[in-house]
């Protein structure tokens, strides 16, 4: 059991993380996946991968049918929690290639548990759709349908999902740099006309509660509430981190991070801007 949990904890955890959105939530059904397989006959560990994943996406489906009666009080907007690629701990727990990019992610919260799984199983972990009915046991065909539901309700098509953007190191520094002088010219070539920001404080963290749209909106609020609170005695602490495997930025303070931005960017410039404040969320960080 300690080879099965050494060859694919990494995979598994990764596979939890997209289906829940939360680091800790992850955690727990890797854990309990590795507790309830000492119970399970070996010959059912032929093919220890399948029946490993299909164990974890069951306990994650499990896990988000209680998770959206939460998520029906929750205070303003969700978002999923972040990680930190810089961090060691993390970097062991999850395999870059199967990680979707942290505004699919968000994307994904539009499905049902079921939707969800057929697509991360799909475009995170390439499995093929017999591969897929079999964990889900459910028909081929039937898997088809719901990824073609699935990719319907997320409003993106396959060459889009192919071509799926994030930030560049260099990108974000010259973002950061504009934010940090407060300069409004730089900042505005570099939004969309339509962009959205959405900030999750979860009411424990300043935070606006409903997502604010349009170029000139975001601008105004990038200057203003978020630019003031990341200025600690004269100076501005934004600082460009590694965020769930993609360039995004972290506001530090003598506490640590309290604040993490990441950002989904089509045409070179900022489609979306996602601001996560709220501490539980922050906690995993490690750091």
């Amino acid at each position: 059991m300690q080879q099965l949990y050494k060859q694919y904890k990494s995979l598994l955890f990764t596979l939890a993380y997209q289906l829940t959105g939360s680091v800790s939530d992850a955690e727990d059904a890797v854990q309990d996946v590795f507790v309830k397989i000492y119970d399970v006959p070996p010959e059912k560990l032929a093919e220890p991968k399948a029946y490993l994943c299909k164990m974890v996406t069951n306990r994650c489906r499990d896990m988000q049918k209680a998770a959206r009666k939460k998520r029906e009080h929750y205070f303003g907007e969700w978002l999923p929690e972040p990680f930190l690629s810089s961090n060691e701990d993390s970097m062991e727990s999850v395999i870059r290639d199967d990680l979707l990019s942290y505004a699919l992610l968000v994307l994904l919260e539009r499905l049902s548990p079921t939707e969800r799984a057929v697509f991360v199983l799909r475009e995170a972990l390439g499995f093929d759709y017999h591969e897929v009915a079999g964990l889900l046991e459910k028909s081929e065909v039937n898997c088809r349908k719901l990824y073609s539901r699935a990719s319907a309700k997320l409003g993106i098509t396959s060459e889009e999902l192919s071509h799926f953007e994030t930030a560049d190191n260099e990108w974000v520094r010259r973002f950061l740099a504009a934010l940090k002088q407060g300069n409004l010219e730089q900042i505005l070539p570099m939004l969309d006309e339509e962009v959205v920001l959405v900030s999750d404080g979860g009411g424990k963290a300043v935070a606006v509660v409903d997502p604010i749209e349009t170029r000139d909106r975001v601008a105004r609020f990038l200057l203003g509430p978020v630019r003031q609170a990341s200025m600690l005695d004269g100076k501005a602490v934004f600082e460009l981190a590694q965020v769930n495997g993609q360039p995004g930025f972290i506001l530090r303070s003598s506490e640590g991070i309290h604040t993490v931005g990441m950002f989904h960017v089509a045409g070179n410039l900022i489609r979306n801007l996602y601001i996560i404040r709220n501490p539980d969320k922050l906690k995993y960080l490690g750091i």
